[in-house]
């Protein structure tokens, strides 16, 4: 067992491949006075950039206020794995949003990558998008949940072509002895997370959304016009949308019951050339396994290998983060024994009880969007969306997700974080049998 410790965060981006290799600093002013806007963002990761952009092509005026720099939380330091889909089985849910409900989701989830092909067209934002994702088998049982997911995406009309691989086929995309097989589509894919974020923020303020970063919102005062404080200023609103997700903290007690920061981890290796790369990812996919605690991985444009995993409940990272990771790397791609480690970094993800995002209203003034799961560049966009419609007067998406029931984690801010650690160390023995 590998011991833990506290993430070392600073208020400047994590020392990231991501961050070393950004197109921008984003460079926006801390907020230092009292002003007013008709809508006030709290977040400038995915969502909260996202939604100012979709606010600000329909006119609205808004302020996007960011603790920190821009994509400095999950936004800027995720995999960069481009995956369809919202939630997990909203079948659960039925009873609450009906049978359109459910087959809204799921088109929704086809449509969530849609979004990012748009913004990357529209905006000419550079961050190395490309398409193509393997779903990689450890054992046989994958093989028929991966039968099973491809047969539901032809019967909910995904257009996007998906194909079962046995092992050989799959080192067309992914060469390892570590998988039995795979599963491709063509629809997911994989990208430079923190550069479409510094894009998508770009487009915003050209469009005259004001952004504020390094200001980190510390009080909300509720009401006919909602406030919200930050460190040496404040932002009055007709509405207010909280987007801080995993790194919002205790601003609203409500929300932060229903949220658990969980921790995963990513190594950078060095260059490792043209040739060297194709040889391990020919395909030049995005791919991970279907374990709970999954390992990731894909190539960057200078040919590193990105390579990640480690989630886990404790809300800590490994002491030896980059030694923990190397040996899980090298398990699956024991050629890279000589390859040095360039960068190493980790960030928190919002975990939901029921794994599927959270949307809602604290009052007539006041909305949220936050927990998905380990599972959100997509899905964030899309999120994004269908909020902005909503303050633009269509709530029908909107409503969908929030009729959704969410429960505060059992065991109260003392205990949930253990309960939720032992949980998900018998899901990692139930991967492990």
């Amino acid at each position: 067992m590998f011991g833990l410790q506290r993430s070392r965060d600073t208020r400047e981006h994590a020392g990231s491949w991501y961050a070393a290799t950004a197109n921008d600093g984003g460079g926006y002013p801390a907020l230092e006075d009292d002003i007013s806007t008709e809508i006030v963002v709290v977040g400038a990761g995915f969502t909260g950039t996202n939604l100012a952009l979709e606010l600000a092509e329909r006119g609205h005026e808004v302020v996007l206020l960011e603790a920190n720099r821009l994509g400095w939380g999950a936004s800027g330091r995720n995999g960069g794995q481009i995956i369809g889909g919202i939630g997990h089985d909203p079948e659960r849910f039925e009873r609450h949003i009906g049978s359109e409900g459910v087959a809204r989701i799921y088109r929704l989830g086809i449509e969530a990558r849609d979004i990012i092909r748009e913004r990357v067209e529209k905006y000419a934002i550079d961050c190395d998008l490309k398409w193509g994702y393997c779903d990689l088998a450890l054992k046989p049982r994958h093989l028929a949940q991966f039968a099973e997911w491809k047969a539901h995406e032809e019967q909910i009309g995904n257009p996007h072509h998906y194909r079962l691989l046995d092992r050989e086929e799959l080192r067309e995309f992914v060469c390892s002895d570590a998988y039995l097989g795979g599963l491709y589509n063509d629809g997911n894919g994989h990208l430079h997370p923190l550069n479409l974020c510094l894009g998508e923020a770009r487009a915003a303020a050209a469009l005259g959304t004001r952004i504020y970063e390094q200001s980190r919102a510390v009080a909300l005062e509720q009401g006919a016009r909602p406030r919200v404080r930050t460190e040496r200023g404040s932002v009055s609103a007709r509405r207010v949308v909280l987007c801080g997700n995993a790194y919002l903290g205790n601003l609203v007690p409500r929300l932060a019951s229903r949220i658990l920061p969980s921790v995963s981890g990513i190594i950078a290796t060095e260059p490792l050339g043209e040739a060297r790369a194709r040889a391990l990812i020919p395909g030049d996919v995005a791919a991970c396994d279907p374990r709970t605690a999954l390992d990731y991985f894909r190539l960057s444009a200078d040919r590193r290998m990105l390579f990640g995993g480690l989630s886990n409940y404790t809300g800590l990272e490994p002491k030896d983060l980059v030694g923990t990771l190397r040996r899980k790397m090298l398990k699956v791609f024991p050629s890279l024994e000589d390859a040095a480690i360039d960068y190493a970094w980790s960030g928190r993800i919002g975990i939901g009880l029921n794994r599927m995002p959270q949307l809602g209203h604290i009052d007539e003034q006041v909305s949220y969007i936050q927990a998905y799961s380990g599972h959100g560049v997509a899905p964030t966009h899309v999120m994004a969306r269908i909020t902005a419609a909503m303050l633009d007067g269509d709530p029908g998406d909107f409503d969908i997700f929030a009729r959704i029931p969410h429960w505060p984690f059992p065991g109260g801010r003392l205990l949930r974080r253990p309960g939720l650690a032992l949980g998900m160390a018998y899901f990692k023995l139930r991967d492990a049998l």
